[in-house]
């Protein structure tokens, strides 16, 4: 038995230090079946400690096997929106997307609250940034990636004139080991008051944090904590995975012409999905299917859309 991988784990480094004792205690055991008048009792321990050695086994495997999936599929992530084209328009597009992910968050009873938000001047979003953490909720959202596109009659427009606007979606999976080594000669950091509500000492002290990764251009901003620490832990956390997707990125372009995923590249690029307001249509391009009701769907009802994701990733499973 290959004990030594379970002691390199931190997780599982307790129990194969108990099954190491057990395993000499069974050792003990067994040398004493050499007495006759022992054997019966020897025989029932040494089943016992069998028994308990087989249960400790099953345990680390199975921390093994839950963390290696939690490694592919992290229970945290960061959600981004950008306000794309469109002006104001697309600002109140991205604010309800945001809002949309933060109702179904709730619905499924993961965490969701804002790291960092750039309001417009009809209180949409330019860009903001949110956390989010619970179960399967990579597995659930990885696919929303991409260009948003909404097609409606604004309630500024007179004419009734049906305008397109956009915003992109950004799904970063936060792994709870940074597998990449980051140079801090590489960075700029920067140091403000955060905005906003949150008591005195969060508008008062300098706690928001900005980094910046000068070989890539990759700009984190953080202001969800009260202390300057956290908040620059966690940005490095982002700025960590946003680094690790820009590579996979490069990589999946390198190879598009051969992939055979029919679900999408997950390109932050690729327009992905459209909400037509005036056909009540909500209709992903990948999937090439449509779902109806859009007032409940941006009340966070996306179990459907999730399901038929799920669906297809099974019939593409080998």
């Amino acid at each position: 038995m290959d004990i030594e991988r379970f002691k390199k784990n931190d997780k599982t480094r307790y129990l194969s230090d108990l099954y190491l004792s057990l395993e000499k205690e069974e050792q003990a055991t067994l040398s004493m079946g050499s007495d006759p008048s022992l054997a019966v009792l020897v025989a029932e321990e040494a089943k016992k400690i069998s028994l308990e050695k087989d249960n400790l086994l099953k345990q680390m495997e199975k921390i093994l096997v839950e963390e290696k999936v939690e490694a592919e599929f992290p229970n945290e992530i960061v959600l981004e929106v950008r306000a794309g084209a469109g002006g104001e328009e697309a600002s109140l597009f991205a604010k309800q997307l945001a809002d949309m992910y933060g109702k179904y968050a709730l619905s499924r009873g993961w965490r969701f609250y804002i790291l960092n938000e750039s309001r417009s001047a009809l209180n949409g979003y330019k860009e903001a940034s949110f956390e989010i953490s619970g179960k399967d909720v990579y597995k659930d959202l990885r696919f929303e990636t991409g260009v948003h596109r909404i097609q409606r009659v604004p309630e500024t427009e007179k004419s009734g004139r049906v305008h397109t606007s956009t915003a992109s979606v950004a799904i970063l999976p936060i792994p709870k080991k940074i597998s990449i080594t980051i140079n801090p000669a590489d960075l700029d950091i920067e140091f403000s008051r955060s905005g906003g509500a949150g008591g005195q000492n969060v508008n008062k002290v300098e706690t928001a944090v900005r980094i910046i990764h000068r070989p890539t251009g990759l700009d984190v901003r953080c202001t969800s904590e009260r202390s300057q620490l956290k908040n620059r832990e966690k940005a490095m956390g982002i700025l960590a995975a946003k680094i690790t997707l820009l590579e996979e990125e490069k990589a999946t372009s390198k190879i598009a012409s051969e992939r055979k995923n029919q679900v999408g590249t997950a390109d932050r690029s690729e327009k992905i999905r459209t909400y037509n307001l005036l056909q009540d249509r909500v209709t992903d391009h990948r999937l090439k299917e449509s779902w109806h009701n859009i007032v409940r769907i941006f009340e966070g009802d996306l179990s459907a859309i999730v399901e038929a994701f799920k669906e297809a990733q099974e019939k593409e499973a080998p």
